[in-house]
C-alpha cells in the first residue's frame, strides 16, 4: 500500500543549511534551459522551500561570459543558490568567490548532471568515477566562500560504482551542509525508474540532511521517495515542467498532511500569463519569445486538456513570431478550457 499523504508519519520537520531554513522539505532542482531566474522566482513564490539556479560554468563565470552571468542572477530570491560546475579546483575556487560576491547565500555543487558535453569534460556526474578529484573541488569550494555549500550527485557511475555512500561521507567531513542525491546511475541518464531505496545508503551513512531526487511528480510520489530513501526532503526536477507550483504543492503536502491539488484553471492562466511576461522582460522579445516556447507547450499539457486539444494550441502558440499575440493566444486557450471545462462539470 502506498504511503498516505494525510499520515502525521510522513510529516517533515524544518531542514537547516547554514543557517538558513529551507521554507518547505520539496526543493526545485537546478535544470538547464529551465530553471531560470523567471521560473525561479515563481516557484519560490509558488512555495518551493528552495529553488536551485541552473548549473553555472565557474571558468566561464570568471571570465563573465554574458549568458553564464545572467544565470548566476538571483534579484529577489532569498536564500539565493547558484550551481557552479567544473573540473578544476582553482577555478571552482575563483567562482565560488565570484558568486558570493553577486550574493550567492548557497553555493551548490553539480555532479550529478549526465550530459555527455558535461561528462566529457569531466565535469558534473563524471566526478564519481574520480573520487579524489571530486574532493579536492569540493575542499576548494568549501575554503574559498564563507557561504554554506551543498553538493548535488547520482547513486555513481554506473551500477557497478554505487559510491554516493562514501563520496557523501567525504563531503559531509568535508563541511558540505547538504547533499542531493537523484536516484540513478550516469550511464542511467533518465532511463528506467529511479531507485529511491538506494538513496538510503547515503542517508545512513551522513548526519546532515540528505534530499531525494529523480521522478517525484505528486505528493503520493514524495511520500513514497522519503519512506523509501530515508531523507529529509524531495527536489523535483522535470516533474516541474509547466508546473512551477509543484515543488509548493508537494512541500505543503508533506508538512500538512493535505494536498492542496494543482491550482485552478484561472489561477494557471494568471501564473502562465505572469512567466512569460517576465521572461520577455528578462531576455528581450526575441530571445525572450523563444524561451517561453516550451514552457507554454508544458502549460498546456499541465492544465489537463485532451491531447489533441493541446496538440493544435501548441501548433499555433510555440510557432508565434509576435510577443503579444503569444500572450492574448495563451490567454485565450485558458479562458476556452475554463468554458470547457465548466460545460464537462455540468454534464
Amino acid at each position: 500500500m502506498p504511503p498516505d499523504v494525510h499520515s502525521k508519519e510522513f510529516r517533515t520537520a524544518p531542514i537547516d543549511v547554514g543557517g538558513h531554513r529551507l521554507a518547505g522539505p520539496a526543493l526545485l532542482a537546478p535544470m538547464s534551459g529551465v530553471s531560470d531566474l523567471p521560473f525561479r522566482r515563481l516557484a519560490q513564490q509558488l512555495g518551493a522551500g528552495l529553488v536551485v539556479s541552473e548549473m553555472v560554468a565557474s571558468r566561464e563565470l570568471v571570465g563573465a561570459r554574458p549568458d553564464v552571468l545572467r544565470r548566476a542572477h538571483g534579484d529577489g530570491l532569498a536564500p539565493h543558490v547558484i550551481q557552479l560546475v567544473g573540473c578544476e579546483p582553482r577555478w571552482m575556487a575563483e567562482g565560488a568567490r565570484m558568486a558570493e560576491a553577486a550574493g550567492a547565500d548557497i553555493i551548490d555543487i553539480n555532479m550529478g548532471c549526465p550530459a555527455r558535453e558535461v561528462t566529457g569534460r569531466l565535469s558534473g556526474s563524471a566526478l564519481m568515477r574520480e573520487p579524489d578529484l571530486a574532493l579536492a573541488l569540493i575542499e576548494a569550494v568549501i575554503g574559498a566562500v564563507r557561504v554554506p555549500v551543498t553538493l548535488k550527485m547520482r547513486l555513481g557511475w554506473d551500477d557497478r560504482t554505487l559510491n554516493a555512500p562514501e563520496l557523501a561521507r567525504r563531503a559531509e567531513a568535508a563541511g558540505v551542509r547538504l547533499v542531493t542525491v537523484h536516484g540513478r546511475t550516469r550511464c542511467q541518464f533518465f532511463k528506467g525508474d529511479a531507485d529511491w531505496r538506494k538513496v538510503r545508503a547515503v542517508a545512513d551513512a551522513v548526519a546532515i540532511p540528505v534530499i531525494v531526487n529523480g521522478d517525484i511528480t505528486s505528493p503520493a510520489d514524495a511520500m513514497a521517495a522519503m519512506a523509501q530513501s530515508g531523507a529529509r526532503g524531495v527536489m523535483i526536477g522535470r516533474g516541474a515542467y509547466g508546473a512551477p507550483w509543484a515543488p509548493g504543492r508537494i512541500g505543503a503536502a508533506m508538512t500538512t498532511g493535505s494536498d492542496p491539488g494543482a491550482p485552478p484553471l484561472a489561477r494557471q492562466r494568471a501564473i502562465a500569463l505572469a512567466h512569460v511576461t517576465e521572461m520577455l522582460r528578462h531576455y528581450g522579445s526575441r530571445l525572450g519569445l523563444r524561451n517561453a516556447r516550451k514552457h507554454v507547450g508544458w502549460y498546456l499539457v499541465s492544465s489537463g486538456r485532451p491531447p489533441a486539444e493541446v496538440k493544435a494550441w501548441r501548433q499555433r502558440l510555440c510557432t508565434e513570431e509576435e510577443a503579444s499575440r503569444l500572450l492574448s493566444g495563451l490567454a485565450e486557450f485558458y479562458a476556452r478550457a475554463e468554458e470547457a471545462f465548466s460545460r464537462e462539470m455540468a454534464a
